[in-house]
């Protein structure tokens, strides 16, 4: 039985002249192309680009796993004589542990790749990402994520991307923290904008280590458009953040995801709970990603700890780390210890909230809790069944 799954409206204008049936028999794809009523001349017509375009779709269905409507449109680009090259990209995807998932998401989103030379072009890329620890199991995230890496040459933007990197980060373990956070950078341009970026750091005197930690953390503000850097930075400066301080990059980072009109709108927000511009710029010097959290979340916790823990809006200023905090698998559970301990005279009822809520969880748990178990055991179920996502904790 034919099955007509190209129309007039799927394919670009030039394309309009051919149709393309598909005749299913035990499973699998034949394609077979016609010219239509009413296309252009015979003279016109191009048998064997039509051919080769009928391979395409029939290959990309049978051997890559598409769908019919990504095949017809992936077809456009990917055109050739026999499947031997595209074969042996698929082969190098197997041998390296790629699932036919993977490789069919794969050339969804590149068809091109299947053109590529296996050995001179992509083998290389992948045993450069093995070279600094990429594991199979990276690999694959890696490389499914982002199979444009493969477009980039390899010796004129690869490897001098990762030199760079390298150069900044010292150890190939930061190198591929960073490299799996954002992919994306090994397509990055060194001379243009990785180097001008950290060479403006550095000229403001912010630390390697600084350098580093926005490198490692937030790679795609560290190798942004440098016009776009550029403008962080200054706007940072500006607000008088202290370029030996690791807020100053953590600010820089908070200001490629908020427009200014938004950073304004958190300063108003805050403006409602008593602080003053001067207060809540303090607060954003000490930690600028209280900045980052909707205003929802905002007003909740900000609720919680003024209402419900009774602390003084301004004493908040110089702990606005906590607004960060989850309210649900951090606040409340941490709170609900230290209520339990203040009742019976074993906790300061003014306790500051970086002393609870600050702390990591090993240290919170040593302090709050294992301290107490032998003679209030309650605190360590009252801890756990506070916690929304349900996780258990073994002490």
């Amino acid at each position: 039985m034919f099955r007509f799954l190209c129309s007039r409206q799927l394919l670009p204008l030039k394309h309009r002249r051919i149709h393309l049936g598909f005749l299913q028999q035990n499973g699998f794809f034949i394609v077979k192309s016609f010219t239509s009523a009413g296309s252009l001349p015979e003279s016109n017509q191009k048998p064997d680009e039509e051919k080769r375009h009928s391979l395409a779709v029939s290959y990309l269905i049978n051997s890559c796993g598409l769908p019919a409507k990504s095949a017809i449109l992936a077809s456009q680009r990917v055109l050739f004589q026999s499947p031997e090259r595209p074969d042996s990209v698929l082969n190098l995807f197997k041998e390296n542990g790629f699932s036919n998932d993977q490789i069919s998401h794969i050339v969804r989103k590149h068809p091109l790749i299947l053109l590529s030379d296996p050995e001179k072009s992509l083998l290389p890329k992948i045993e450069l990402l093995r070279s600094i620890g990429v594991s199979s199991s990276d690999l694959i995230t890696i490389i499914s994520s982002n199979p444009f890496l493969f477009k980039s040459n390899l010796k004129k933007r690869l490897i001098p991307c990762y030199d760079f990197i390298k150069s900044v980060l010292l150890v190939d373990e930061k190198v591929l923290t960073t490299f799996k956070r954002a992919p994306r950078v090994f397509l990055g341009d060194v001379t243009n904008t990785m180097a001008p970026n950290i060479a403006l750091l550095r000229q403001l005197g912010v630390p390697t280590s600084t350098i580093s930690f926005l490198v490692t953390n937030f790679p795609s503000s560290a190798f942004s458009k440098h016009t776009k850097f550029v403008e962080a930075v200054h706007q940072v400066v500006e607000m008088g953040f202290d370029p030996m301080k690791t807020a100053f990059v953590e600010a820089i980072q908070v200001l490629f995801k908020m427009k200014k009109p938004k950073l304004e709108s958190r300063f108003e927000l805050y403006k409602r709970w008593g602080w003053s511009k001067d207060m809540a710029l303090a607060a954003f010097k000490s930690s600028p990603n209280c900045m980052v959290s909707s205003e929802e979340k905002i007003t909740k916790t900000m609720n919680f700890l003024v209402n419900k823990i009774g602390s003084p809006s301004k004493h908040i200023v110089t702990n606005a780390v906590v607004i960060k905090l989850s309210l649900e698998k951090r606040i409340i559970p941490r709170w609900s210890v230290v209520q339990i301990l203040q009742a019976k005279g074993l906790a300061k009822n003014n306790l500051a909230l970086g002393t609870f809520l600050k702390p990591t969880e090993r240290k919170f748990l040593e302090q709050f809790v294992i301290r107490f178990q032998d003679d209030f055991p309650e605190l360590l179920n009252v801890y756990q069944g506070k916690m929304s996502s349900g996780r258990r904790i073994s002490v």
